[in-house]
């Protein structure tokens, strides 16, 4: 008789029950066996480089001293090759030994790059050796690595993260990192590394190319961010690289959760879904989101950092001055808008909705900015003048607020003290309690804030809950009732709703009613009713009229949700399949022509595959000087949202329109989920759409 063990072995090896329990599920079977499509210079057996003229960049000056044997690199394209001479024909088919690594986050894509670069190496020359370097520039600096085989890059096609080789967030940025980089290349016998990373990532590619270029190594940056905020244009405006690759993944995956939230909160009508969306430096993806659900409100940080308040702008010119404090975004006002918009759509009825807000929103406010800058300031100061420091002397949050009211008071005392005015402290004080902790916190080595430590969304909303439990104890914060529903409610019950609508509400005529601002509560309900004389001293409220007036009587309730890390592990979308497997192919490409210190890129993304154009982009002109960690160092300068551009126009025109405080449906967009079937899956991000008709508007 067989025992229990022998029979779930026998089970376990039937056909079905294998393939149900198998790693690999067939949706990815059929997404690794997916034939990204290629651009019309890899589809001959050869390609050539060429350098294009007619673009321009401002080159740095220390850019120019630090990296004089790239600086002066062109742009270039590559181009089908069908009648290569013979000479040209044995370099492009030479063995040659690449190393590649990802460097930073994990954006959906990246095996896709490996992919594009293994296909075209093989196909020019079998003999030729790929090497994965291991968990990132680690890998590089310690000399770990592993040889790409088919076997492999075929096990990852089209799938997301960095799982072939792993990555990290080590920096090659020192001479030491550099020196046994140097080894790591020699000891390999590499011709080329390969560097897939975002802004930092492509800025050591850069300093690497520089430093290596004695050694005959060249070095490729490849643009990897979900961020969005790794762009390409030259100093005219013309765009070289509209998106790293990434993007449209994540932006997806998030649009799809996003969108669920907006089927359950339209379902259920009884939460406020807030949802944060990674971009700690720029709002692209938010402003993808956007487009991608039609979410009720979606703040992008470029914007706020742009507001102007022009009512304070007209007061203080009346008075012959100018409040330059009304210049950016409070955090105050921002909390009012979204008041604003949550008590509208309460009023017809619907106290839910989504809000979307980018992970660095609070960057772009001026207040917090300038608070940051005072606070050092302050901290800097005491510790200066003092023999203790000022978190021994004010440990608790009290003690540091009370140590500020008297500096405010001392503003009004003494007219050259001007560090923490009386307007300061009002403002400070408006700010949750723990984030006003957070913004007196100790400071870095550098005398930096620590900025990622603060959960954004709760500072924000914080402001929100407060401000409407005033608006309610003030009776503007209310549930719309729908006309029809009251009159059944109340006919039920054996009353006219004539007769008692008109004291009752204050918007009578309206299709959703209002109960009159007075009544906050039951008390202020009854003493109207009884002043109206339908309701006698001791009489009760009619029970009609209690439910009606319970179900006006708004619970705010949020619900938290933040979409980063889910995103970054997604598959790709067959935008960014066929983005990562092209830009592998520009990689081998521009090694065979021998360049270095390039960026490989798709130029005309913006404009659909059929104009797609593989370049090399020249990184150490794309540099500039920027303070980090309490320095000035050369980097990438990172892509803001353009807050003329056709796509962020289209959101701001719409956002009265999406915000739907108004009866009847909402605008809601349901993203479909991540395919690779042409005929579901989109051929770009909507951003990209959007400003490919960037000529229309000029």
């Amino acid at each position: 008789m067989e025992s229990q063990d022998e029979r779930i072995s026998a089970f376990l090896e039937k056909n079905e029950v294998k393939r149900v329990l198998d790693k690999i599920s067939e949706e990815t079977r059929i997404r690794m066996s997916f034939k990204p499509e290629v651009c019309e210079a890899f589809t001959g057996k050869y390609t050539a480089v060429r350098n294009v003229s007619g673009f321009k960049f401002y080159k740095n000056k220390e850019a120019e001293r630090q990296l004089p044997d790239i600086i002066d690199n062109p742009v270039q394209q590559i181009y089908r090759e069908d009648s290569p001479a013979e000479d040209y024909r044995q370099k492009y088919c030479q063995k040659r030994t690449i190393g590649i690594v990802f460097s930073g986050g994990p954006a959906p894509g990246g095996h896709n790059v490996i992919a594009g670069l293994f296909d075209a190496a093989m196909r020019a020359n079998p003999e030729t050796t790929i090497y994965g370097f291991l968990m990132g520039p680690d890998g590089v600096i310690e000399g770990e690595a592993v040889k790409i085989t088919r076997e492999m890059v075929d096990r990852y096609r089209n799938t997301g993260g960095f799982s072939m080789i792993k990555t990290g967030r080590t920096k090659i940025d020192s001479k030491e990192k550099v020196e046994l980089s140097r080894e790591t290349c020699a000891r390999y016998g590499l011709d080329a590394l390969v560097i897939v990373g975002g802004d930092d990532s492509n800025t050591n590619a850069a300093f690497l190319a520089q430093a290596l270029i004695e050694d005959g190594v060249q070095v490729i940056g490849v643009p990897k961010t979900i961020d969005g905020d790794l762009q390409v244009r030259d100093d005219e405006g013309r765009v070289l690289c509209a998106m790293s690759f990434g993007f449209h993944s994540a932006a997806r995956g998030f649009a799809s959760q996003i969108g669920n939230l907006c089927t359950d909160c339209s379902s259920d009508v009884k939460y406020w879904h807030v949802c944060k969306v990674m971009g700690r430096v720029a709002s692209h993806l938010a402003l993808e989101v956007a487009l991608q659900t039609h979410a009720n409100m979606t703040f992008i940080g470029e914007d706020l950092a742009d507001y102007v308040d022009k009512k304070r702008l007209e007061e203080a010119e009346k008075k012959g001055t100018v409040d330059y404090t009304a210049y950016g975004m409070t955090l105050r006002h921002l909390s009012r808008v979204i008041c604003d918009g949550i008590v509208r759509r309460a009023a017809v009825g619907k106290n839910y909705g989504v809000i979307v807000i980018p992970e660095g929103l609070l960057e772009f406010i001026n207040e917090i900015q300038v608070f940051i800058i005072k606070l050092n300031t302050i901290i800097g100061e005491y510790n200066h003048t003092h023999d203790t420091d000022f978190h021994t002397d004010f440990p608790l949050l009290e003690d540091k607020l009370d140590y500020l009211r008297r500096l405010a008071r001392r503003s009004r005392e003494e007219a050259s003290f001007s560090i923490w005015n009386t307007r300061d402290d009002d403002l400070f004080n408006d700010i949750p309690p723990f984030f006003q902790e957070g913004l007196l916190m100790e400071r870095d080595s550098h005398g930096n804030f620590p900025f990622s430590q603060v959960e954004t969304e709760r500072v924000v909303m914080g402001l929100v809950t407060d401000y409407l439990d005033r608006l309610m104890e003030q009776g503007q914060y209310k549930i719309g009732i729908q006309k029809e529903y009251y009159e059944q409610t109340m006919k039920r019950d054996g009353l006219d709703p004539e007769y008692y609508g008109p004291f009752l509400f204050g918007n009578w005529k309206e299709d959703y009613l209002l109960f009159h601002s007075s009544m906050i509560s039951h008390k202020t309900l009854t003493n109207e009713l009884i002043r109206q004389g339908a309701l006698l001293e001791n009489e009760q409220v009619p029970p009609a009229i209690e439910k009606l007036f319970k179900k006006s009587t708004p619970k705010f309730k949020v619900q938290y949700h933040f979409y980063g890390y889910d995103g970054r592990g997604s598959d790709p979308t067959s935008f960014d399949c066929t983005y990562t497997y092209n830009l592998g192919l520009t990689v081998f490409s521009l090694i065979v022509g021998g360049a270095t210190g390039q960026m490989a890129a798709i130029k005309n993304l913006e404009k659909g595959f059929s104009s797609w154009v593989p370049l090399g982009i020249p990184i150490a002109p794309l540099m500039h000087l920027e303070e980090r960690k309490g320095r000035l160092e050369l980097v990438l300068e990172r892509s803001l949202v353009d807050v003329n551009s056709p796509a962020f126009l289209a959101v701001k025109a719409k956002r009265e329109e999406w915000l739907a405080a108004r009866p009847g449906e909402d605008c809601y967009r349901k993203p479909a989920p991540i395919s690779l079937s042409s005929e579901t899956d989109e051929d770009r991000p909507l951003t990209l759409i959007l400003n490919s008709y960037s000529e229309d508007l000029k």
